[in-house]
């Protein structure tokens, strides 16, 4: 296709988001991507159809779509600018993601989180950076005292593939009258790995990425 071609798919798909269609009929009108549809219309303003009712037969309120518009456009915006990473683009990630969260203490790379998805990304990215022993893997849960340490231990197994046994003793904070109830289920979860070169290595490279921005003593 064209520059011209594609100029003239870009002019009717606004045209189109202007008339409130969903950026996945506008992509399937036109042949091409949805997040190429999203980049096209992302300014153009427009009433949001009526959605289904659901199951309380009320009509969603029109902010309420608006922000999941909003959401929608700003996911795939986010996939069109990050792309395919690369293995320097998680590097970079999981140094950051240390630098802010992880223990600076000389002799173990320790990094606690309550998310899922950051520990089985660290942890992706230790084995994938260095020479790790499996058997010096371990893992510490944070638990509140009224959740099931059982199905917390089976889970963060899971995120980890980290073995039971490798578990340190749990962590269990009592359960009081200002708890927070908005809690985890699974709790806190901390990796650790008992190695002082690894560790050296880690803040080597984090030490490397923050230099240029020293401020001078």
């Amino acid at each position: 296709m064209g520059h011209a071609g594609k100029v003239e798919k870009q002019v009717r798909a606004r045209e189109l988001r202007a008339e409130a269609w969903t950026l996945q009929e506008i992509a399937d009108e036109l042949d091409v991507s949805k997040s190429s549809a999203s980049l096209w219309c992302r300014d153009v303003e427009f009433t949001p159809k009526p959605r289904n009712r659901g199951h309380s037969g009320h009509k969603p309120h029109p902010l309420h779509v608006k922000k999941l518009e909003e959401i929608e456009r700003c996911r795939l915006e986010a996939e069109e600018i990050v792309g395919a990473l690369s293995e320097r683009d998680l590097l970079m990630f999981c140094l950051a993601l240390y630098a802010g969260e992880g223990s600076k203490t000389e002799g173990s790379v320790i990094f606690a989180n309550s998310d899922p998805l950051l520990i089985a990304v660290f942890i992706s990215w230790l084995r994938s950076f260095f020479k790790v022993d499996e058997e010096r893997l371990r893992m510490k849960i944070y638990l509140h005292s009224d959740l099931d340490l059982a199905e917390a231990t089976k889970f963060w197994c899971g995120v980890s593939k980290i073995p039971a046994k490798q578990f340190r003793t749990p962590y269990r904070v009592n359960v009081g009258p200002t708890r927070r109830t908005n809690r985890h289920v699974n709790g806190c979860a901390t990796v650790s790995y008992n190695c002082s070169l690894t560790h050296r290595r880690v803040m080597a490279m984090i030490a490397a990425v923050t230099s240029p921005f020293r401020i001078p003593g």
